[in-house]
């Protein structure tokens, strides 16, 4: 009874099978319905390249007789794409004729005509479509279409709209020519970009063409549509048409701003300290930049060394304003003046007898530090020099519990006592002997001082020679001035100012000697008054004479130990001299 059910099964399965595929004029013992596995494109596919080869992939082996291009149909809309079919294994394939077109939309069909060896037809047509991808588009370059004063160095690149193949993009698809000249170089690509790096400079103001091929695809073999072509044109290099000193220059002023001019327009931000340094030997001199018109400029921060060479040299990093380097670096040199030696004043030195001189109006101390190493004079009655005891002869000068100051030596003054004729005519010596001084370091006398700070000496070191104020007032306020005599005991330096001198500020500043610089070499001609470290503190080197008075220190800093230091002189012509906590040591 098992049995005859199974058989009956099985006879029920066979008749369906025979049933279920088309009529044909085979006679099929065993048999199943051809169907279509797959396709290359698949269905819905984008992108596709249009290169391609359309294969078919059934799940039995078919009757290649009935695999043709009457079965096997692609069409892009209404028109049939021409091409040929073949057959192996279980694969049909379809090769167009002609590359397809891009981003477009096409049907595959495979007919019902298709038969597998047994006879039995595919039961309805296989339908799917696909599209082709787009072409490479060139989107940007670099130089851009038409672009002018183009840097010779200039890596030149294309942007894609899509990733590239980069085995498309060579010499023979990425070419650069001037005029029918092909010009060598490398070719790299990266992201969307390809860049083309010429094997030298290109040449100066001249027309380059750029073309990219259609040889050039993408990663799908999507060639460009039509050859992208650019062209642009490279501009002049910069070059130094002049320099202020020359080259081979002697003679050079200690205070020479160096100067170069260019043959067009720079861009201020290449002219740097990197790019535009002086040196002195091995030594870099230090400087501000500038820069206005066409010219840089080079404005040592302290004076050059007397008869000295010095080279400068500016970088091919400067550029001018469309981006173009020099070619080369531009070197030059320059030697600067044998310097004169500055004598002593005639009489500025021997006989200057007082270390303070307080003209016609008197000396004033407050505080208790206040001491004097040498003599104090005046041509003012003894009642107007206040504040002081005199330490050889034990004679007071209006001194009071929180105002006495020491005089080491002697002290000079008008009757009444303990000044007296003699005294007066002594302290009337050493007025006259002040004034020829001060004539004798004025800039009638000593012209040709130079202004190395604008005025500002603080943070400046300085070498011997004559320094006159611009503007007629000198500033040691943004640090200590050193003066270096650079091994020379008898170095000279002498400042003018027309009017007036001020040392230290908020904070006091110092003015250091080096080099084997002296103090009683130093001098300051002023034309009004000096104020030296009003805060109080510091230490002043150096023969002060001004016409208008000397304040050193101030009033509140005369109950602290604040001391006030000048290695030097203080002298008046016409008005006091002040001191608060003062000490100075007259040079000898």
């Amino acid at each position: 009874m098992k049995t005859k059910k199974l058989l009956s099964t099985f006879a029920i399965l066979f008749i369906a099978l025979i049933s279920g595929c088309a009529t044909d004029d085979f006679n099929e013992v065993v048999g199943v319905c051809p169907v279509v596995s797959s396709t290359a494109p698949t269905n819905g596919a984008f992108g596709v390249p249009l290169n391609q080869i359309v294969l078919v992939n059934f799940n039995e082996e078919m009757n290649p007789e009935t695999i043709n291009l009457s079965s096997i149909i692609i069409t892009a809309g209404d028109v049939v794409i021409p091409g040929t079919v073949s057959y192996s294994g279980l694969t049909a394939t379809f090769t167009p004729t002609n590359r397809l077109t891009t981003n477009t939309l096409y049907t595959g069909r495979v007919t019902t005509s298709v038969k597998d060896v047994a006879g039995n037809a595919l039961q309805t047509d296989y339908i799917w479509t696909f599209t082709t991808g787009l072409n490479p588009l060139v989107v940007s370059t670099d130089p851009a279409n038409a672009a002018i004063d183009v840097s010779p160095n200039k890596i030149i690149t294309a942007t894609f709209n899509m990733s590239m193949n980069p085995a498309t993009l060579n010499t023979s698809t990425f070419t650069v020519k001037q005029g029918t000249t092909v010009i060598a170089g490398t070719i790299s690509y990266t992201g969307t970009m390809v860049s083309f790096t010429p094997t030298t400079p290109l040449d100066e103001n001249k027309m380059y063409t750029c073309t990219i091929t259609k040889g050039a695809e993408n990663t799908i073999g999507t060639e460009l549509a039509s050859d992208y072509v650019w062209i642009f044109t490279t501009g002049l290099r910069p070059i130094v048409i002049s320099t202020d000193p020359a080259n081979n220059a002697t003679g050079v002023a200690l205070n020479k701003v160096i100067r170069a001019t260019f043959n067009m327009p720079m861009n201020p931000l290449t002219l740097s300290a990197t790019t535009f340094t002086v040196k002195q030997g091995a030594t870099t001199i230090l400087g501000a930049i500038s820069y206005s018109g066409s010219t840089v400029s080079f404005t040592p921060s302290t004076p050059l060394l007397g008869d000295k060479t010095y080279t400068v040299t500016i970088t091919s990093g400067a550029q001018n304003s469309a981006g173009i380097p020099m070619t080369n670096n531009y070197v030059w040199n320059f030697t600067t003046v044998i310097p004169v030696i500055v004598t002593p004043p005639p009489v500025a030195t021997s006989n200057l007898f007082f270390g303070v001189f307080g003209g016609n109006a008197g000396i004033t101390n407050q505080g208790l530090f206040t001491v004097v190493n040498g003599n104090i004079g005046t041509t003012a009655a003894a009642t107007l020099v206040t504040g002081f005891k005199e330490v050889l002869t034990g004679d007071v000068y209006t001194v009071t519990p929180l105002n006495e100051g020491l005089v080491m030596k002697e002290i000079f003054a008008a009757a009444p006592a303990p000044g007296n004729a003699t005294k007066a005519a002594t302290a009337l010596a050493g007025l006259n002997a002040a004034r020829d001084a001060y004539i004798s370091i004025s800039p009638a006398s000593m012209p040709g001082g130079l202004d190395p700070g604008a005025g500002e000496l603080g943070g400046l070191t300085l070498a011997p020679g004559i320094y006159k104020s611009a503007s007629g007032t000198f500033d040691i306020t943004n640090g200590d001035l050193t003066l270096d005599a650079q091994g020379n005991p008898n170095a000279i330096f002498v400042f003018q100012c027309a009017s007036a001198l001020t040392v230290g500020d908020s904070a006091p500043s110092n003015v250091k000697l080096i080099g084997g610089a002296l103090a009683k070499n130093v001098y300051w001609y002023v034309g009004s008054a000096a104020v030296i470290n009003y805060a109080g503190g510091g230490v002043m080197s150096g023969n002060i004479i001004a016409n208008s008075g000397v304040t050193l220190s101030s009033p509140a800093n005369s109950t602290n130990a604040s001391v006030t230091t000048l290695n030097g002189r203080a002298i008046s012509l016409v008005s006091s001299v002040t001191m608060v906590n003062t000490v100075i040591n007259v040079p000898n």
